[in-house]
């Protein structure tokens, strides 16, 4: 059996497509590497934040679906994102960032060994900046090259995701025997799990939260996340295995940019697994990524249609400079 490799993007709910990619773009100096939208909904963007080329494991989506209410934050939810940096001292420079944009964040921690910053957006979504100093797991990606946070400190990956559950025990026979991810540290209340090579790109916090009420999804919270397989012989060996399990899946569903498989192994917890390629590279100039709004092949009759139901965000970079 081919084991996840890791984190391959997380993908929350925004309140607004506009003000996000400024906070990614221009705040957190992630790149915008698909402007789309969400195939199953083509009236909402699907907003595509990466490392300079959009390798798989550094990216985080959005989708700004209309009329959702605002999330609430609990237990049996993704309650929040870590961003690979190189070293402690590119934290240090998060925090001097946020000092200087007004971002709401708790202060420098220690997490597992590691220095991490949690923050804030605009929605109330959580993240956090977490130091790669001693880490010997999962290569990142590369950081921005033309962004506006100098490459030196720059994000070039995802971290671990923390997930808050009620059912800790239950949660965690689950989590090990399905998607074979294994319990390797734990402090107080949050247990580390890692796969494959480990360390912070193929990690998983689990947060044993039996007080705390149940989460609400809306704007601010996350959607789902993704793990990493490689190519799509890695997926079908995990379509067989969900199904040997008997756990409920959508079986192979193509998104172009990756190939995919959703299930819920405890709702309302989405888990999707997906493909490192084809990528996001193959119909836009690397130059001009994400300024365009790109459609997948099949989605592409149907542009004057999507084009009069998004409102236009201006994406533009590459005649703007920085």
């Amino acid at each position: 059996m081919q084991a996840l490799t890791g984190i391959h993007h997380v993908t929350a709910i925004t309140s607004s497509a506009e003000k996000i990619y400024r906070f990614f773009n221009d705040i957190l100096g992630m790149r915008l590497v698909k402007k789309t939208v969400n195939q199953d909904d083509i009236q909402t963007y699907h907003l595509f934040f990466a490392d300079d080329q959009g390798n798989a494991g550094t990216d985080m989506t959005f989708f700004d679906f209309a009329g959702i209410p605002q999330g609430v934050h609990g237990t049996n939810e993704i309650s929040r994102t870590s961003f690979r940096v190189p070293d402690d001292e590119a934290v240090d420079y998060y925090l001097k960032r946020f000092e200087t944009f007004d971002v709401k964040h708790e202060g420098i921690k220690e997490q597992f060994g590691r220095k991490v910053l949690p923050f804030e957006d605009f929605d109330g979504q959580r993240y956090q900046i977490i130091s790669d100093e001693h880490d010997r797991g999962t290569a990142p990606g590369e950081p921005w090259k033309n962004g506006p946070v100098p490459e030196r400190y720059g994000i070039y990956g995802l971290g671990p995701v923390i997930i808050a559950v009620s059912q800790f025990t239950a949660f965690k026979a689950a989590f090990e025997q399905v998607y074979l991810f294994e319990e390797t540290a734990s402090e107080g209340q949050a247990h580390l799990f890692e796969t494959a090579e480990g360390g912070n790109g193929a990690s998983v916090i689990i947060i044993d939260d039996a007080e705390s009420s149940s989460a609400q999804q809306g704007y601010g919270t996350v959607h789902h996340v993704a793990f990493r397989v490689p190519d799509e012989a890695g997926l079908n060996e995990w379509i067989d295995r969900l199904q040997e399990f008997g756990l409920p899946n959508s079986g192979y569903v193509d998104r172009f940019f990756f190939k995919s498989l959703y299930a819920r192994l405890a709702a309302p917890l989405l888990f999707e697994i997906a493909t490192d390629g084809p990528g996001f590279m193959g119909d836009e100039p690397y130059e001009t990524l994400g300024e365009k709004l790109s459609l997948p092949p099949f989605l592409e009759s149907q542009r004057a249609v999507i084009e009069a139901q998004v409102r236009p965000i201006d994406t533009v970079r590459s005649v703007k400079g920085r």
